[in-house]
This record gives structure tokens, sequence and C-alpha cells, in this order.
């Protein structure tokens, strides 16, 4: 059976352009595709049919030989000294699909591959009073950026780059094994489909350079530990001209020696000593701006009683000038190193000791006799 026109093939006219050319060919291939129409064997022979017209009709040489000797210009023994064209791969005509549905490939060349840049991280350690006032931070961070010498683009000023001859730009090779055809990543190219013949000398080809950049980082007031700040455009540069990674800084807040955080308030523990604790008195606590606070201490005032200082705590992120809360905590002291008469008045004033002086402790050794008791008596 002789072969239809390929422009008859396609629904063209011999004067179509390559638009036009190219035009009909995605429609046809949308309406044919096997993934349409599974089970189809005339669709299938159809969508082979109109892939072979577009091989030959979309190169300028082949359409060009096509047009004078139809058929036969892709047939042996011509005569002529017509350069014998290769024969119809559907293999490599398939590809095509993706280079014009998609856009993946270019004059059927693969365009070269533009990579996004890696994004980095960058760990900040900020004291808790930076925390609390925010700062603006000066950090150097180690990253690549595009080679200025050739650009990004890895080739030395005027040469550029040229055709991968391996894979002829397509940026992938094919081997054939049995039955079936394997596809792989062109090894000499990468599968960019180009190659750097002259390689430029700063960055060796990469088309980046490491370089130390010193960035001006805002930490506002509040920041917590673990807030991420991103700073887009800072991270990696790209590959082949692609955009940059993002830098990301994770922000971790150093311990205090006096403050602790929980949130957006601060803890504090304040030791007392055994007579302001009996007898009651102010005692004068730091804030984490630098100030200072007075708390009045009850008499009798136990361990691990909290007095609130309200809006004395850390800024909260966004919260329009909202604080939290400063929480001190009393440990009353037991004294230490007592002299001779130090003793004798503590046992004196033990003896003058009436009920009710030690009521948590008289507590809990009343409900240990009763415990003893019930236990004796089962």
């Amino acid at each position: 059976m002789s072969k239809r026109c390929y422009y008859e093939v396609l629904g063209c006219e011999r004067s179509a352009s390559i638009t036009e050319i190219k035009g009909a060919y995605r429609k046809l291939a949308k309406e044919l595709h096997p993934d349409r129409n599974p089970g189809n064997v005339e669709c299938e022979q159809r969508f082979k049919e109109i892939n072979e017209a577009y091989d030959v009709l979309k190169d300028d040489q082949k359409r060009a030989a096509y047009d004078r000797f139809g058929h036969a210009a892709f047939q042996g023994g011509m005569g002529n000294g017509h350069a014998r064209a290769n024969p119809f791969d559907f293999a490599s005509t398939f590809t095509d699909i993706f280079d014009d549905l998609f856009g993946e490939f270019a004059g059927g060349r693969r365009a070269r591959r533009q990579n996004r840049g890696a994004d980095l991280r960058y760990n900040l350690e900020l004291t808790l009073e930076e925390a609390f006032r925010g700062k603006r931070a000066e950090i150097q961070v180690p990253v690549a950026v595009a080679c200025e010498a050739c650009g990004g683009s890895g080739a030395n000023a005027g040469t550029g780059q040229s055709q991968c001859p391996t894979c002829s730009g397509i940026g992938k090779v094919r081997a054939q094994q049995g039955f079936f055809t394997i596809e792989r990543t062109c090894p000499t190219c990468h599968g960019q489909g180009r190659i750097i013949r002259d390689p430029c000398k700063a960055c060796r080809g990469e088309g980046r350079v490491q370089k130390e950049r010193m960035l001006a980082v805002d930490i506002p007031e509040g920041v917590e530990e673990g807030t991420r700040i991103r700073l887009a455009g800072e991270g990696q540069a790209g590959l082949n001209g692609g955009p940059a990674g993002d830098l990301y800084i994770f922000l971790s807040i150093a311990p205090h020696a006096i403050f602790q955080r929980d949130g957006h308030n601060l803890h504090c523990r304040v030791p007392l000593s055994l007579v302001t604790a009996t007898l009651g008195g102010t005692i004068e606590v730091p804030t984490v701006d630098g100030g200072r606070t007075k708390i009045t201490v009850p008499e009798g005032t136990q361990s691990g009683r909290a007095f609130r200082v309200r809006g004395k705590g850390m800024p909260v992120l966004r919260g329009g000038g909202m604080h939290g809360d400063l929480y001190v905590e009393t440990v009353v002291e037991t004294p230490v190193k007592l002299t001779k008469k130090q003793k004798e008045l503590l046992r004196a004033f033990e003896k003058e000791g009436a009920e009710g002086n030690n009521p948590e402790s008289e507590g809990f050794f009343t409900r240990v006799k009763e415990f003893w008791n019930s236990a004796a008596g089962a």
C-alpha cells in the first residue's frame, strides 16, 4: 500500500509555514495519542503516521528533499547523489511529542535546563536581651554566586556553548537491549544538551563561584526559640541562569543567668533570707529591659510563692506593643555557717515556739501520725 502524502496526513497545504505544520501536528497528536485511545488500533496507526510526517516536514532539509523527490527521498538507491536520510524511528519521533506539546525541547534540541539554586540555612544565636529589643544583625554567609567573568554561562567570553556531540543536543541517549530501547541521561552533557568546550577559568565551567556575602537581617522584638526568617533569593545561585534559592535564618536564644522564658512570660527565682521571709519586707528584682522593680514580701512567705509583675515579660511578636508578665518565685534560704551565739538564739526561739508557728510541718506530721495509727490497727 502506497504512503499518503505527508501534507495530506497533517491536513496542510504544501505552502504551509512551519508554524501551521506544528499547529496541525499538535492538534492531531492530542486527538490520536494512545493514552486517549487505549486499544484503538486505527488511532495507533494514524498516530504513527502523523509522527512520521511531522518528523520530515518540521526539518527544513528533509522537507526540501520530500518536496523534490517525495517518499523516494527517504529510500536507498536514488542515484542522484542525494544523501540517504535516516529511516523513520518511532521512538525518536515519539520524543517530539513532548517537544511540541510541552515545550521541553527547542527546535528539535533539548533546551538547557535552568535549575533553581539550593536553599541555605544559617543558625543565629541571640541573647535574651536582643530577643527582647530586636536588632539589626550583620551575618557573613558562604554562598555560591553567579560568576561575573562569564555571566553564569560557564564559558569563556566570546565562546559560548556548543551542541553535545554524544546526544546531538537531545540530552538523552538510547541503547537497544533486545526488544527494548533503554533511554538514559547523556553522560557527556548530563542532560543539558550542550557542552562547554572552552570553560571559564574563573569558575572552571560551573558558572558559579564561592563567596562570603555580608547580609543585614532585621530581627523583630519578641522572637522566640526556633523562629525562622526567610531571605528570598539569598541562597545558592541557580545553574544555567536559573533563579537563586532562599536563605533561612533559624534563631535560638542563649540561656540567661537570671531569667527563664516561657512563651511571652519570664520567670525569676529570688532567694529570701529567713528573717525577710518570716517578718516580711521589700525586695528589689531586675527586669529584662535593664530596669528594676520592687516587690513587697508579706510576713510568713514560704518557698515557692510567686509574685506576678504585669507587663514586664517579653514583647508579643506582632502583638502591637503587648508584653507578657514577669513571675518572681521566692526561695527561702536556710542560714549556714552560724556562730555559737546564733545557734543559741535559734534554740531559744524554738523553745519559745507556739502552736501554729509552723503550720505546714505541723499539718504534715499530724497526717503522718494518723497514717501510722491506721496502719497499726489494720
